[in-house]
């Protein structure tokens, strides 16, 4: 987010130079605060490019279009939605298209990493972008504070940098972390219309089983759902266990039969105590 702070007028002779040093800072620290890298330097070790393709247009903070015609759907990470069939923008939607306009204009060469997944169920191609300079566009938009982490199996490359850069910027409450909406809320206080993206805290009162899924209830109004498909995802520790703990889950809500639900789909998006990430990759 583009922040600004008013400075008391300098006394001459200093008064120009400090009006140009003032303006300089401001412009690097809006720079910063955007998102916009300064140097080179990314901690998501660049690797080897599998394609690379010339940006057309972008259409909102996490798709894209190449020359080519591909789509492409920037695996990693979840950016908040523009307004669709007459429904408003998100907040900080136009904000996080407009960084990565700025970080991937039309004609700009991207390399594509592609992960276990080469395309959703959309047809559009998933990508983890690098740019000539070698770093990375998600963690760039994570750092801003302009997107939120998103792993949906089997897709986990970068996950431990990415997950580092949003925390930094959620430790900082940059862009969407200082919004009431991505503040941690106890299931509690949860009212029948919380639908939609969420970080939830409570304790896991029972630990259920059906054919298909593992059931973390938390209470009797709000559950998280483990699909048995994604157990093996969970290989570092057994779910059973976190019987009694309190955790953090993020992830999308949902009403069924009278209970809020949320799927669980991998450690990412399940914390102890909201301070030990449950990661099986690094």
């Amino acid at each position: 987010m583009l922040t600004s702070e008013r400075k008391a007028p300098l006394e001459a002779p200093f008064c120009f130079l400090g009006q140009r040093f003032w303006a300089l800072l401001g412009l690097l620290s809006a720079l910063w605060g955007i998102g916009i890298p300064l140097a080179a330097a990314t901690e998501c070790q660049a690797a080897k490019a599998n394609d690379h393709g010339i940006v057309a247009q972008i259409f909102d903070g996490d798709t894209l279009r190449l020359s080519d015609g591909r789509i492409i759907r920037l695996v990693g990470i979840n950016t908040p939605e523009l307004g669709r069939d007459k429904k408003p923008p998100e907040a900080l939607a136009q904000q996080a298209r407009k960084l990565l306009n700025r970080l991937a204009p039309a004609g700009t060469r991207l390399g594509l990493r592609f992960d276990h997944e080469r395309q959703d169920r959309y047809q559009r191609t998933l990508a983890h972008l690098q740019r000539t300079n070698g770093s990375n566009i998600q963690e760039q938009i994570l750092a801003a504070g302009l997107a939120t982490t998103l792993v949906v199996p089997p897709n986990n490359l970068n996950i431990g940098c990415y997950r580092r850069a949003e925390a930094r910027a959620r430790s900082q409450r940059l862009g969407i972390w200082a919004l009431p909406r991505y503040q941690p809320r106890t299931v509690d206080s949860l009212e029948s219309n919380d639908l939609g993206y969420r970080i939830v805290t409570g304790r896991i009162s029972r630990i259920g089983h059906s054919r298909r899924s593992l059931w973390l209830e938390l209470g009797s109004r709000f559950a998280l759902r483990i699909a048995r498909t994604d157990l093996p995802y969970f290989k570092h520790y057994r779910p059973e266990t976190l019987l009694k703990q309190r955790v953090e889950a993020r992830g999308w809500v949902h009403r069924r039969k009278g209970q809020l639900r949320m799927r669980i789909r991998h450690p990412a998006a399940l914390e102890v105590e909201a301070k030990h990430p449950l990661q099986s990759t690094p």
